[in-house]
């Protein structure tokens, strides 16, 4: 199907090396976890459909959905998927927040046999039109408040059929209707768009898609735990996304993975149903895993925060409910540390609180175990694991500053440029071998070889140290990557765009520290015309990139570092950056 697969992770189970964390699992969580305990992740949804038919599986504006319910409708929308003509293996393009259409669109796609690609709602066209062209998505399902970027490329992009969905339509019929008349009238947040039905294209509403298919049947698709799941979009040095090809058995693997882990730990709530925030996009692999996909395996409702940033509502939504599992990124956690309604929650109910996507401060950490009472339990993985790659114990009573132990069926490595493994203690590239390693990159073998080693290790490309209980901690990136807020940022991907700015000579982005953000983007520029502005070349960027990846600093020079062979020197400038120009 197009992707490229390797020998690696299916050879995972070869023995190898002295496992010292092993030594330091908990009590009841095995060495190994049952990954193959499903054929694929239909089979995971529809059984916890069918444990579970009466308890709520979300929650999203005061209404709520049941197991049962969002089987009914994701079997109602996947048979009416299955009408348009596409093939098994076919990439369906989902571009939405957290709104209950993502979770009956998501089962759909996969009960019926297609592939998923999850994409940013706040992606810009040329983001937006490179992953669509990419993925070859011939469906995509998007909120109708991003409709108008999808316009902009429809024309350029493979996608035949688009469905239109709206933040009000799930949400009870007169609230919803209240909702959608806010949102599109009052607050205007739905630009203007027309999509063209031209070229055998169709447009269909979400809720005419469900309601047609309701009266059809979902047919049966045998799905192997080899064909693929999702094509999971990650950033590369290259500064050309790439599609990350999840297998089915990738992530029903991670799913176990993670279940063997939590379990000890979430028994102890196991008289009431589990309430876990979904704050986190479940377009990113952290949410999509352990809110969406692990959520239902648990039988949990997840509490779907459309819109984290809004730290008012977020926290009046938080104080209804009695909640369990709190994932987060430091930005999030830290956020909300400093906003004083935040400290008057009962967080009586508050299990876990798991960290992931960017390092965790111990600041950050530190207030959020004194407010809450739960610390925060740091892991780390990334989309071409699934992502669970390793976790802290989650019984741990205070931050420990690593990213924890490889979790059940995990292998970290840490090893030298030559792949060689580096004493305990010394630090190396961080290396992972295990059932959650993804199968390569779509389409991509080149940049599949950089990545794997012979011995079926996936090369992380993050520099981390072992210690002799098997505990890892990262220190440093060997990628030139920014982390801001839990994203990846490239900066050859930023400088190639801004680059192509008439008034540019040359630039280079990098990655400084910001309080807010862990890492912001600082832009060094040569003008090629001295009347380039901070104000002009701010404007390029909100035209060019989605606000993550936008550069908060820009400083003007009259050259930059270079190596004898004219290679811009990065480093150089990180060592002796100087914020020069804040930027709104």
């Amino acid at each position: 199907m197009g992707s490229s697969h390797h020998a690696g992770p299916s050879n995972w189970s070869r023995p190898a090396l002295h496992k010292p964390w092993l030594s330091q699992y908990p009590e009841g969580v095995p060495p190994e976890a049952d990954v193959g305990a499903y054929r694929n992740l239909a089979d995971v949804l529809e059984a916890a459909y069918r444990r579970h038919p009466k308890r709520d599986a979300l929650c999203c504006i005061d209404s709520r959905l049941t197991f049962g319910e969002l089987d009914e409708l994701s079997a109602s929308f996947g048979a009416w998927l299955q009408t348009l003509g596409l093939e098994r293996g076919d990439r369906v393009a989902l571009m939405m927040p957290n709104v209950p259409q993502y979770l009956v669109a998501l089962s759909a796609v996969l009960r019926a046999g297609y592939v998923v690609v999850n994409v940013n709602p706040l992606y810009t066209a040329r983001e937006l039109q490179h992953q669509l062209q990419d993925s070859g998505a011939k469906a995509i399902v998007v909120l109708e408040n991003f409709a108008a970027t999808l316009e902009e490329v429809i024309d350029q992009v493979p996608v035949q059929h688009v469905v239109l969905a709206s933040l009000g339509e799930m949400l009870g019929f007169w609230r919803g209707r209240l909702i959608n008349f806010a949102v599109r009238h009052v607050r205007r947040m739905v630009p203007e768009f027309a999509l063209p039905v031209d070229g055998g294209r169709t447009v269909t509403r979400f809720g005419e898609a469900v309601d047609r298919g309701s009266r059809l049947s979902l047919r049966r698709v045998d799905i192997s735990p080899d064909d693929v799941a999702f094509l999971q979009y990650t950033g590369g040095t290259t500064g050309v996304s790439k599609g990350a090809t999840l297998l089915h058995r990738n992530v029903v693997a991670n799913l176990m993975q993670c279940e063997a882990w939590f379990k000890p730990m979430l028994n102890k709530v196991s008289d009431q149903q589990l309430t876990i925030v979904c704050a986190l996009p479940l377009y990113h692999i952290f949410a999509l895993t352990i809110c969406a996909l692990m959520g239902a395996h648990f039988g949990a409702m997840n509490l779907l925060i459309p819109n984290p940033r809004d730290f008012p509502g977020f926290i009046r939504t938080l104080a209804k409910h009695r909640v369990n599992m709190f994932p987060g990124v430091n930005t999030l956690f830290n956020a909300l540390v400093n906003d004083p309604d935040f400290a008057r929650l009962d967080f009586s109910g508050l299990v876990v609180s798991n960290g992931g996507g960017m390092a965790v401060q111990k600041s950050t950490a530190d207030r959020w175990l004194r407010i809450t009472g739960c610390p925060v339990v740091e892991g780390y993985g990334l989309s071409e694991t699934s992502p669970v790659a390793t976790s802290n114990r989650l019984d741990l009573q205070e931050f420990s500053g690593t990213i924890g132990l490889p979790v059940p069926s995990t292998e970290i490595a840490i090893r030298d440029d030559a792949g060689q493994d580096v004493p305990i203690g010394e630090p190396g590239e961080i290396c992972i071998r295990g059932p959650q390693v993804m199968a390569g990159y779509w389409n991509r073998p080149d940049e599949t070889a950089k990545v794997m080693t012979a011995d079926g290790f996936f090369k992380s490309g993050d520099v981390g140290i072992m210690d002799e209980r098997g505990y890892v901690r990262i220190v440093d990136r060997k990628k030139d990557m920014i982390l801001v807020s839990g994203f990846n940022v490239y900066p050859n991907e930023i400088e190639q765009v801004v680059s192509q700015h008439p008034g540019v000579l040359e630039c280079a982005a990098i990655g400084i520290p910001d309080d807010k953000s862990g890492e912001a983007v600082k832009l060094y520029v040569v003008r090629n015309d001295g009347t380039l502005s901070e104000d002009d070349l701010m404007r390029y960027c909100r035209d060019n990139f989605t606000a993550y990846k936008r550069p908060k600093y820009i400083e003007f020079r009259d050259e930059l570092p270079k190596s004898n062979v004219g290679k811009i020197l990065r480093r150089e400038l990180r060592q002796g950056t100087r914020v020069r120009h804040q930027l709104p």
